[in-house]
């Protein structure tokens, strides 16, 4: 039997080949075949438990499985199989075993097809075992060290946070520095991973940080509305790590410690005075960190996600996601809501509700369980300001509010000529707050009378005084609606008939003329 642990334990001491073949009894090719085979699956060092017969059967399985009449299987291809979406070992055993029928040998139990390919992946392949998909999964973390920059204006130093992004199948990762950890820069580190990446995964991992959870119930935790948002817009989902779970993302928390050593120790003494300009430098460290060729497997970072990853990703969307802010507000009593000391209307019906409130740079928009109420052009400069719909007001409010001059007499044109008179009429005899303020009751008149009574009445106190007043021209509506009644019940005098417009004190005691 060949010494394959002899073989392995000189060359592992450096001894040349030609040495050990003279030791072991071994030709040179045999020699050759087993050395090159430890060193193309990695294999460097002995333990107690490898013997001859363990080192033969893992170092050549093929040669045992042709020993044994049992048809060898191709694990290299097995495992590039495995990789794919819906690939299963189960299903790649069916495959294999019908090959062999086919070639008319003996296919291994699944079993043992399990238990050898275990072996072989185990030992030969980095990745082994296979926990994500190429494109299934992007974790995503804000790494606990900081990085700093000096303002112009001050010379301070401002705290510059990192963003940290990976993909588990290939460690293909993207960083950006914050100058805080709000929604905004959250939302916008994903947006400019999905563009690095050029595509987007089929989900997300966070962790259960306020700015993308806001409550985190076990399986089930609280989205924030805007994270949800951009997970829908870029048809992705968000499934974040349990509380005080780190390996739910264990290659992001790998990945935070390895860019805290490559990276952020690496920029630690950097001077800069602009976040943009400090990006770059981050930026050319994560490039070097990505192309840099791994110890253990062939290829790189970016290699490995350019041929086996990035086909899998979902397409990127043409258009950019706007960023957005959602808050809670209460509708106050005077139906407004407040939003960064500025107030904004909602319909009057909503008041004392509580609201969503989506806020973008450029517009507000109000929601009730998820029906959209209002919205606003957002507002900016000077608090206290006031933005109010006349739609969402109640009817009172709303004819205070176009209660005008003007307005007044649109209104008493749509009654008579008379009223336009007299309206004019009380506009030029008081002050417009005062001549307002009659007119207000004079309106309000006409939600018990019609414009024709409003009208006939308008005529005969024009005719009475040259003075009017209000209360003058409600006791004409009250007499010429008892009249109209006494007409309809046959009871009015002959002497009342005669009297054309119904008055027998005169002129001279409501202050008209005389003649």
């Amino acid at each position: 039997m060949i010494q394959y642990r002899k073989i392995l334990e000189l060359y592992f001491k450096g001894v040349s080949q030609r040495t050990i073949s003279t030791s072991v009894g071994s030709s040179r090719n045999t020699v050759s075949n087993v050395v090159k085979r430890a060193e193309q699956i990695g294999f460097t060092h002995l333990a107690d438990t490898h013997t001859n017969q363990w080192l033969e059967e893992f170092l050549f399985p093929e040669k045992q499985a042709i020993e044994k009449g049992y048809f060898p299987p191709d694990w290299e291809t097995v495992h590039k199989e495995l990789q794919k979406k819906n690939v299963t070992l189960k299903l790649l055993h069916m495959e294999y075993a019908q090959r062999a029928r086919d070639g008319g040998k003996i296919p291994y139990a699944y079993r043992t097809f399990a238990e050898n390919y275990g072996k072989y992946a185990k030992k030969y392949k980095a990745t082994m075992p296979i926990h994500r998909k190429p494109g299934e999964i992007l974790e995503v973390d804000w790494a606990g060290s900081t990085l700093s920059l000096n303002d112009r204006a001050t010379g301070e130093k401002l705290t510059v946070y990192v963003f940290v992004a990976t993909l588990p199948y290939s460690q293909y990762s993207y960083v950006e520095g914050f100058l805080d950890m709000q929604s905004s820069s959250w939302l916008t580190g994903h947006i400019h991973a999905f563009e690095y990446f050029q595509g987007v995964p089929e989900s997300i991992v966070p962790d259960n940080l306020k700015t993308g959870v806001n409550k985190p119930k076990g399986s089930e935790p609280i989205l924030n509305e805007a994270y949800r948002e951009l997970a829908d817009y870029y048809h992705t989902v968000i499934v974040p790590g349990r509380v005080r779970k780190p390996k739910d993302k264990p290659s992001v928390e790998g990945t935070v410690g390895f860019i805290s050593r490559q990276i952020i120790a690496a920029l630690r003494n950097y001077q800069c005075f602009d976040l943009h300009d400090l990006n770059k430098q981050i930026r050319k460290k994560l490039d070097a960190i990505n192309q840099e060729a791994f110890q253990k497997r062939p290829g790189s970072r970016e290699s490995v996600f350019n041929e086996e990853e990035k086909p899998y990703l979902l397409p990127l969307r043409s258009t950019r996601f706007k960023l957005s802010e959602w808050k809670s507000a209460r509708v106050q009593p005077n139906y407004h809501i407040q939003i960064d000391r500025i107030y904004y209307s909602v319909p009057y019906e909503y008041i004392q509700s509580e609201v969503d409130v989506r806020l973008s740079k450029d517009l507000i928009e109000v929601y009730f369980k998820d029906m959209r109420i209002a919205s606003h052009k957002r507002l900016t400069g000077a608090v206290g300001q006031y933005a109010t719909l006349s739609d969402h007001m109640p009817d009172n409010h709303r004819l205070f509010l176009e209660h005008t001059p003007k307005n007044s007499l649109e209104w008493a044109e749509t009654i008579g000529p008379h009223m336009k008179q007299l309206v004019g009429l009380f506009l030029e005899k008081s002050s417009e707050k005062k001549a307002l303020n009659q007119l207000m009751s004079l309106r309000s008149l006409a939600r018990k009378h019609s414009k024709e009574e409003l009208e006939l009445a308008a005529q005969n106190l024009l005719v009475a005084s040259s003075n009017p007043t209000v209360s003058v021209f409600k006791s004409i509506l009250a007499r010429n609606k008892k009249r109209q009644k006494a007409q309809e019940n046959g009871t009015l005098t002959t002497a009342k008939t005669n009297e054309e417009y119904g008055f027998v004190r005169g002129a001279h005691y409501f202050g008209g003329k005389t003649t």
